[in-house]
């Protein structure tokens, strides 16, 4: 069905790149969103009514603020697709961050007022009365929640949308939702217990949570979150592969929106090698980085010196030195200063977020380790935190 779905709806659709491509997948799934949950509260809203059962209403209300989520989606997804102007350079791919904001508050909203609704039908319980044509509208509503779930989730990890993987998120969470409520309908066949408010509760701490968890997971990406692993990964085999590399560090990345992402690295090249030939070589990585990973990167390019044997053995020893620190660490940009009385090593240290030591009890460390050598060494370190 979801195959269907976007060939007969989406032209291009393999062009998931395209902010116009992106658009279309936004406007379908807010379109499904609509149509499956306004079918799904009228049904449950008039059978709650008739059997007088609050979670089934409740049940019924959080679709109705799934389908007020789609209509704020599709004008996520269409503000999303403006082009960038002079008051946004950078286009307004964020603008999906914001939607999935304003619906995890809708979520929430709607999770606190059913949970205050179902406290009140614990306090001041009423007989549910059961039903076969109930139970069946319960069941039909899981099967098309998850089917929603599954096609969300689809067309967010292909177009690499937040706004839908959330989406499918929240729809997983409705079924288990629905589920309890089917519980709580079927369990007053056998019992008084006023179980109907109970699973209100729990359908309603259910909304709560799922909001609460799209709420963080947005701001993570609103604050900035690092580049994922298999991004830099793959980044790192396209600079492997040019000739004049000899390393990178440095990289960061910035995200403006999903398929929108600038960054910046540096990557050490041989300083006696032409640097004509150097400078055309990293136009060309440029080019390739972009064409391959959707990033618009700027290359600084660090010359080195590889035939330094000096050098080779300092930075060869403060290698070991750093490892038996903390084997977290890394450095780079290495540079010897040789004197008559004492040699200079400036370099800088990278120190991961989860590191214990202060920077300055790692240099402490360094310096005493280097006590122990028959040369003198000064270190002059620049520490730095890693952005991936």
């Amino acid at each position: 069905m979801t195959k269907f779905l976007v060939s007969k709806f989406i032209k291009n659709h393999e062009d998931v790149k395209n902010q116009k491509v992106r658009e279309a997948y936004g406007i379908l799934s807010s379109w499904v969103g609509i149509v499956c949950n306004i079918l799904l509260f009228i049904a449950k809203f008039i059978i709650g009514t008739v059997a007088n059962s609050i979670s089934i209403i409740s049940d019924g209300f959080n679709n109705l603020s799934d389908c007020a989520s789609c209509v704020v989606t599709m004008f996520g997804y269409k503000m999303a697709a403006k082009p960038a102007d002079k008051d946004h350079p950078f286009g307004h791919g964020r603008m999906e961050y914001l939607t999935s904001l304003v619906i995890a508050m809708v979520i929430m909203v709607v999770g606190v007022e059913l949970f205050t609704g179902s406290v009140d039908k614990i306090i001041h319980p009423e007989k549910v009365q059961f039903s076969v044509v109930a139970l069946a509208v319960l069941i039909i509503s899981i099967i098309i929640k998850l089917w929603m779930g599954l096609f969300n989730r689809k067309l967010g990890k292909t177009v690499e949308s937040s706004v839908m993987l959330a989406t499918s998120k929240d729809s997983l969470n409705d079924v288990l939702a629905t589920t309890a409520t089917l519980v709580a309908l079927v369990a007053t066949l056998f019992t008084d217990v006023p179980l109907d408010g109970v699973m209100g509760v729990v359908v309603s701490v259910m909304i709560l949570v799922s909001g609460f968890g799209i709420i963080k997971e947005t701001v993570d990406e609103l604050l900035g979150q690092p580049a994922s692993p298999d991004l830099v990964e793959s980044l790192k085999e396209l600079v492997d592969e040019c000739a004049f590399s000899l390393g990178m560090h440095d990289l960061i990345i910035h995200s403006y929106g999903p398929g929108n992402l600038i960054g910046s690295v540096h990557i050490e090249v041989d300083g006696k090698e032409n640097i004509m030939d150097i400078h055309d070589a990293i136009d060309e990585l440029e080019r390739n980085i972009y064409d391959e990973l959707g990033i618009r990167i700027t290359i600084h390019m660090d010359p080195v010196e590889t035939d330094n044997e000096n050098l080779k053995l300092c930075k060869d020893m403060i290698k070991v030195i750093i490892e038996e620190i903390d084997k977290e660490l890394s450095f780079h940009d290495f540079r010897v200063v040789s004197g008559p009385s004492h040699t200079n090593l400036i370099f800088d240290v990278v120190v991961p977020h989860g590191c214990k030591l202060r920077d300055s009890q790692i240099k402490e460390a360094i310096d005493q380790k280097l006590l122990m050598r028959e040369k003198k060494y000064y270190t002059v370190i620049t520490f730095e935190k890693s952005y991936y």
